[in-house]
C-alpha cells in the first residue's frame, strides 16, 4: 500500500483519480521531465532520466489498478480464478502474488500475515486449494496483473 500512495504522492492524484486525468497528469510531467529538455546540462539531464523512469512507472502501475482497468479485464480475471489451479504463490511486505496454470500472475495489495498463512496451510492441506481464496482473497483485495502489462489509458 505504500507503494501506492508513493507513486500517488509522485504524480499529485488521490485515490479518486480517473484515467482520463492520470493520463493527462502523466502527459504534463513528461513534458516538464524529459532528459532532451536538459541536453545543455549533463547533471539535469541525468536528473531528468531518472525522474522520468520513476514517473513513467507510477503511471503504469496506477493505470493497472485503476477502476477501469480493472473493470476492463474483469472478465479475464473471472475466467482464470474461476477455472484455473494455482501452480505457486509468493508473500512479501502485504503483497501476496498468485501465478495460475494458465499462465496469468495477480498482485494482490495489503493482505495481512495472517491471511497468508492460512492460505498456505489450505493450499498444502486441502483437496481444493483455490476454495479458500475464491472465498478470501480474489475478491476481497486491491489486485493488479503482473503477468501482461496493460497499456490502455
Amino acid at each position: 500500500m505504500r507503494r501506492i500512495a508513493s507513486y500517488r504522492k509522485l504524480l499529485g492524484v488521490d485515490e479518486s483519480a480517473e484515467l482520463k486525468e492520470l493520463k493527462s497528469v502523466y502527459r504534463n510531467l513528461m513534458k516538464e521531465w524529459h532528459p532532451d529538455k536538459f541536453n545543455d546540462n549533463h547533471e539535469l539531464k541525468v536528473e531528468a532520466e531518472e525522474k522520468s523512469k520513476k514517473i513513467i512507472e507510477a503511471y503504469h502501475f496506477l493505470v493497472s489498478i485503476a477502476p477501469e482497468t480493472i473493470a476492463q479485464t474483469l472478465p479475464e480475471y473471472t475466467e482464470t480464478v474461476t477455472n484455473s489451479v494455482i501452480e505457486d504463490f509468493e508473500y512479501k511486505s502485504e503483497i501476496l502474488i498468485i501465478r495460475f496454470e494458465d499462465g496469468n500472475e495477480y498482485e494482490y495489495y495489503g493482505v495481512p500475515k495472517a491471511i497468508y498463512v492460512k492460505l498456505y496451510v489450505k493450499l498444502v492441506n486441502a483437496d481444493t486449494p483455490g476454495r479458500f481464496a475464491r472465498r478470501h482473497i480474489f475478491n476481497a483485495y486491491l489486485y493488479r496483473s503482473t503477468s501482461k502489462q496493460v497499456a490502455s489509458a
